[in-house]
Formats: structure tokens, C-alpha cells, sequence
């Protein structure tokens, strides 16, 4: 998808990217949608528990089908639309007996193509769903499940998608995003094809209020404040602290692994994103 340069007519657009939306439709469908509640970064207590959360616009929940369970009937796209709640766009499919179901939209698809969804195996199309141990070695799949049938939850950011390394017995290799190299079950669904929407990163807000916009709310360094506020404030002049990085309450920030050594899905996981081995 283009990315679209604003004339500078404001301040505000002078260093705006913004990709070209080409949507077919400017409401979401109602049935697949549901209302929003937002608690401003705090928990039940009123407490806050994630900084720099709070205001932004109204947004409508939009219902993904990540399970892909309707298995064997053909499934128009019918539109191409926008959503607020990620980075890609989706895609409403109408199935051939009535139904309809939104879907992160893959790269490369259009109005009028034709999905399905597979039990065992298919055509080897973008934007099919199939399990794993169906698919060909090599390939670029996205919206992958952890467990079969609970749902796709890795690579479903804009332009994201991981490579199937690997088909061994009942587990399959994938090389993540990140460059992780996974085990998974071969049961488990996957999405042939990259999600949509990949010039998103090349995108620039242009000004500080279309972040307010969006819920981000202002992040003042650390360095900036005083002692009392954190550990790395104060000093004479500006200093950058004169310690390792720290968050307010004194965990280190950079370098420092906070992935749980018991967690047990550590075993899935035979090369880390940083290219060293997980130690057995």
C-alpha cells in the first residue's frame, strides 16, 4: 500500500506519512462489532498499572475469526476495510451459505477472490487456512495458532509472516519474525501468505496530538526528572544519569533478560531472536 505525502499546508502535515487507505467501505459491519471499554492503563483498584494510557477517540471492536473453523465453504471477500484496533487491515469474507466473518487481510488479496478454509489440505492460495502439516516447506504464513484450535496468536502485525522451516512427526519449525526459531504442533492453523498492510511502518504521525488521538498520552525521560521521581533524575546539569538504564522502581531496562527460566513452553524455543541457543 502507497505511502501518501501531505502538502504542508499546517505544521501538523509538514512530516506526515500516511498510508493510502483503499477501503471499500467506511462502516464495519454491525453484527461483527462490539463495544470498547477502555480503562486508562488502571486496574480494578483505580490504580495505574500501564503508563502513559488514557483518552483517544471512541472505537468500535471489530470480531476477527482467528480460529478459521468454518471448514470447506467457499468465502467471498467482499470488502477490504480499516481497523482501528491494529496496524493491518481486515477483510469481510461472505461465505457461500450467508455468514459473514472478518479476517486479517493478507497481501496480495482483492475484492472478489475466493478463500476457504481446510480441514486436512487445500490449494495452496494466499490467504487459505490450513494446518501446518499441509502446507509446503518454505512457505510464508501468518496468523498462526499456539495450540491447536485455540486461535491464531503469532504473526498477525501489518507486513508480518513466518517461514515453515521444518514438518518432523507431530511438531513443525517455524522462523519467527523476530528471527526465534519455534517448535509448534503440526495440528495447529496457519494462513498461507504475509498480512497486508507491510508500508505501515513507513508511516509518521507528523505531530504529537495525532498520538493523543490514538490514547498515547505524553512520556517524560527519566533523566529529566528529579531524584525523587526516579532513580536515574538529578545531577548537576544535564546528565544521562551515570548508571544502567533502570525503569522508576529500579528493574534494569536494556540488556537484561526478563523471560521467565521455568516457563514451560521454553522447550519449544531452539534458537532465541538474539541467535544464541535455549539451554535444555
Amino acid at each position: 500500500m502507497p505511502i501518501v505525502e501531505q502538502r504542508p499546508l499546517t505544521p501538523g502535515q509538514r512530516f506526515h506519512l500516511r498510508n493510502k487507505r483503499i477501503v471499500s467501505k467506511k462502516r464495519p459491519e454491525k453484527k461483527l462489532t462490539e463495544s470498547k471499554k477502555r480503562t486508562g492503563g488502571r486496574n480494578c483498584y483505580g490504580r495505574i498499572t500501564s503508563r502513559r494510557r488514557g483518552g483517544g477517540h471512541k472505537k468500535l471492536y471489530r470480531k476477527i475469526d482467528f480460529k478459521r473453523l468454518k471448514f470447506d465453504v467457499p468465502a467471498r471477500v467482499k470488502t477490504i476495510e480499516y481497523d482501528p484496533n491494529r496496524t493491518s487491515n481486515i477483510a469481510l469474507l461472505a461465505y457461500l451459505d450467508g455468514e459473514k466473518r472478518y479476517i486479517l487481510a493478507p497481501q496480495g488479496i482483492a475484492e472478489g477472490d475466493t478463500l476457504i478454509n481446510s480441514k486436512e489440505s487445500g490449494e495452496y492460495k494466499v490467504g487459505n487456512n490450513m494446518p501446518l502439516r499441509s502446507i509446503p516447506l518454505a512457505t510464508r504464513v501468518h496468523c498462526i495458532e499456539l495450540l491447536p484450535g485455540k486461535g491464531a496468536q503469532m504473526a498477525r502485525s501489518a507486513g508480518a509472516s513466518a517461514q515453515l522451516v521444518n514438518i518432523d512427526g507431530d511438531r513443525a519449525t517455524l522462523k519467527m519474525p523476530s528471527g526465534e526459531i519455534r517448535l509448534v504442533p503440526a495440528d495447529c492453523r496457519a494462513t498461507i501468505g504475509a498480512v497486508g498492510n507491510a508500508s505501515h511502518r513507513h508511516a509518521n504521525i507528523g505531530k504529537a496530538g495525532r498520538n493523543r488521538w490514538k490514547g498515547r498520552r505524553p512520556r517524560v525521560r527519566g533523566v529529566a526528572m528529579n531524584p525523587v521521581d526516579h532513580p536515574m533524575g538529578g545531577g548537576e546539569g544535564r546528565t544521562s544519569g551515570g548508571g544502567h538504564p533502570v525503569s522508576p522502581w529500579g528493574q534494569l531496562s536494556k540488556g537484561f533478560p526478563t523471560r521467565v527460566k521455568k516457563k514451560s513452553t521454553n522447550k519449544m524455543i531452539l534458537i532465541r531472536r538474539d541467535g544464541r541457543r535455549m539451554k535444555r
